[in-house]
Formats: structure tokens, sequence, C-alpha cells
């Protein structure tokens, strides 16, 4: 791993934020996860509101670890990867638990990338990773300064290699940010997580 990179050891959770193009991005991060890594991932992607999502399907034949979508009041396992579904916000609780909420959409989303970044940082504070990935909007950038602002890390996709990079590019005008990394470290980051 090149100094460039967050460590991992101490991380509990990764909140990862994603919109247009994000399914190509997570297909790259997810598949590289080790089946040891113990942390937490909770993932929130702009998709239709009104039908059924099959990105936990499509994800669990990809990831060595267990991928589901989050189910309200559903205490959070290590090592689990967690999407948001359609048309509910995703929250943590204390425990620390899921939680989902059909409030408001934020940035006209609902799961809000911001809603879930907010709540993470309250939970897991300087043991959190929040992740902002390829986007159409700014939906996650006040988000990914909440997790800074807990003494998380805050990582940002390259927005030279984002498919479309307004969302990157919108998080690194609300900074400050940590790391700013091209997909191939990104991937070699999944790759290590939890053999360090």
């Amino acid at each position: 791993m090149t100094p460039q990179a967050p460590a991992t050891r101490d991380i509990d959770a990764v909140a990862i934020g994603a919109s247009a193009g994000g399914v190509e991005v997570l297909s790259v991060l997810l598949s590289a996860l080790p089946a040891s890594c113990r942390a937490s991932f909770f993932i929130v992607m702009h998709i239709p509101r009104e039908r059924p999502s099959l990105l936990a399907d499509v994800f669990n034949a990809r990831c060595a670890l267990p991928v589901r979508e989050a189910e309200d009041k559903e205490p959070v396992q290590p090592g689990t990867v967690y999407f948001a579904p359609p048309d509910y916000h995703l929250l943590l609780d204390r425990g620390p638990a899921l939680a989902l909420s059909s409030d408001e959409p934020v940035h006209f989303s609902r799961p809000s990338i911001d809603v879930l970044f907010d709540s993470a940082a309250d939970v897991y504070g300087e043991r959190l990773l929040g992740l902002i990935l390829t986007g159409a909007n700014q939906d996650g950038a006040e988000g990914l300064a909440a997790v800074g602002r807990a003494g998380g890390r805050t990582v940002v996709q390259e927005p030279g290699g984002a498919a479309v990079p307004f969302l990157p590019e919108a998080a690194l005008q609300v900074g400050p940010v940590d790391f700013v990394l091209p997909l191939a470290q990104l991937q070699e980051l999944f790759a290590t997580w939890g053999t360090r």
C-alpha cells in the first residue's frame, strides 16, 4: 500500500456514496475485499425509487463478504456489506444498528448519501471512513464533511477518473478531504482491508 492511502486497521465502518457510474466502480471495489475483512460497509446508491433493487443480489455473487439490503432495526454485523433499499434513507443508530426512514428526500434523493454519512459519523466517529465515488449531484458532499468533523477519514475518487465527476468535485469544494485516490489505488486499499 502506498503512503498516500489511509490505514484500515482502526476502521470499523465504511460509508460509501455513489450515483451515476457507481455500479461499475463498486464492482471493482467490492470484489477486491478479502473474506477476512471485519469492517462493516454501508452503501447508498442513487437508484430509481419505484422498483425493487437488485444491488444486493448482484454484488453477493461478486464479493467475498455477505451482501444484503438493509432492514430496519437490524443489528450491524462485522464483515458485512449493506445497501440502502430504494426509497428509504439508511441511517445508523447506537448499538450499532440500522435504521430506515421515509423522511423527505435530500438533494432530490432518497436514500440520501448525506443522511447516511451524518448518522454514521455520529455513531462511529474516528473509526469511520467515508468514501465518495462517481455521481451526478452534490448529495454526499456535506455528509463527507461531517465525517471529517467527527474525526473520521474522508476519501474521494479522483474526479478525472470518475464516470461522472460532479459529486467528487462537489465533495472537494466543500472539503477538506484527507485522500483523493484513483480507482486503481482504491482497489488496492480494498484488497488489503483487514490484512494489515
